[in-house]
């Protein structure tokens, strides 16, 4: 048998009864496992369908039926040459015929044996499936995440936002990082609105509400973050409202660029991270850096990440470096992983920085760096494959 199956699930001994009997099947794998089942799971789904159309998905839908029904019926919309094998505790004929209706292609009541579900996979494998098209449609999500602070994580994130806005893509910047809130500042900003505001009106959301409250860049795309007292409530907008907000956004926008902060152990940057397309992890050749990155890169992978989905950057690169600094080999061998770009070192950033302006829409004064993040945004976005072919 040959076969890509990602499996959706909170529960943690199913997952790894399918993961065993996806083991112990010749040339067939687990892609990913997502750990909660909800509104926003087909954005996840068809994220990792851009990278392996054939897989298959095996969703649980026992620990919420009403739930799990409507975003199964979202993925068969979002998907419908998408194979989705559903398991659920009914083994009432109506039930089944209602999971049927909404769109699975198999299903398994639970809990599972294991031979009903070794002929499961089997009709699985045996099944024509075409490579699911479409997933294009929806926005992209960028997630700028920093391995310590002041590696120029929103930096990095404010000038590629700039970017997509110049080249005419609908962007939404997010700052998350409730402590620092850097980017009202690096665009010299004092926005009215924050997620406060987002999560207070979540239910009744819509593109014209978003685009009357949350602020205007003049490069040309839409930013909000959090309120600028640090006595603001932290509770007022919480991961599974970030979920459903990550939701809306790419289904009206296509570029979302999110900067994560530096603490991975925050519940809104990790549910950043499980909806992004992209997640780039930006450190410095700085020692320190690079063993945080390593420990984030070790969690990541620990919690079902793949290495396709984690980017590598690394700011304020130096050919070469001081004693005090890791090579880029050094780097490499460090965090088992290529990096994916490195962004040199250039007193430019600061200078833009305290201009309280991106970069990038100073092309003529900035000129080398300008280059160099473009470039950077190219290959990030796959602007250079899209050449290519």
């Amino acid at each position: 048998m040959s076969f890509t199956l990602m499996i959706a699930s909170p529960d943690d001994q199913l997952r790894e009864l399918v993961r065993d009997a996806v083991a112990a099947t010749p040339s067939a794998r687990v892609l990913t496992e997502f750990v909660d089942v909800s509104a926003n799971l087909y954005i996840r789904v068809l994220q990792e369908l851009d990278r392996f159309p054939e897989a298959a998905l095996l969703l649980d839908i026992s620990s919420d039926p009403v739930n799990g029904l409507k975003a199964l019926e979202k993925l068969r919309l979002a998907a419908p040459e998408l194979y989705i094998l559903a398991t659920d505790y009914s083994e009432d004929g109506e039930s089944i015929l209602m999971t049927i209706r909404a769109g699975a292609t198999d299903y398994l009541t639970l809990p599972l044996k294991r031979s009903e579900l070794r002929d499961a996979l089997l009709r699985l494998d045996r099944a024509p499936r075409r490579a699911v098209s479409g997933g294009s449609q929806l926005g992209k999500i960028y997630t700028f995440l920093g391995a310590k602070g002041g590696v120029g994580t929103t930096s990095l994130a404010v000038n590629f936002a700039t970017i997509q806005a110049q080249r005419k893509k609908q962007t939404v910047l997010l700052d998350l990082d409730w402590a620092a809130n850097d980017v009202a500042m690096m665009l010299g900003s004092t926005p009215q609105y924050t997620l406060a505001e987002v999560g207070e009106n979540l239910d009744r959301m819509d593109q014209t509400l978003f685009e009357g409250f949350v602020s205007r860049d003049p490069a040309g795309f839409f930013y909000v973050g959090p309120p600028d007292s640090l006595e603001a409530n932290r509770g007022a907008f919480t991961d599974s409202m970030l979920r459903e907000f990550a939701t809306f956004l790419v289904e009206k926008y296509e570029c979302i660029v999110i900067d994560a902060g530096r603490n991975i152990n925050d519940d809104l940057a990790l549910a950043a991270l499980q909806v992004s397309t992209s997640v780039f992890l930006v450190s410095t050749q700085e020692f320190p850096a690079v063993r945080n990155a390593q420990r984030y890169l070790g969690y990541l992978m620990r919690l079902g990440f793949t290495q396709d989905q984690i980017r590598v950057l690394i700011n304020k690169y130096q050919k070469k470096p001081a004693a005090q600094y890791a090579t880029l080999d050094q780097v490499k061998q460090t965090l088992n992983q290529p990096v994916f770009y490195g962004i040199p070192d250039s007193p430019a950033m600061l200078a833009s920085i305290n201009k309280a302006r991106p970069l990038v829409t100073d092309r003529q004064a900035f000129a080398d760096m300008d280059k160099t993040l473009r470039a950077f945004a190219d290959k990030a976005t796959g602007v250079k494959r899209e050449q290519a072919a």
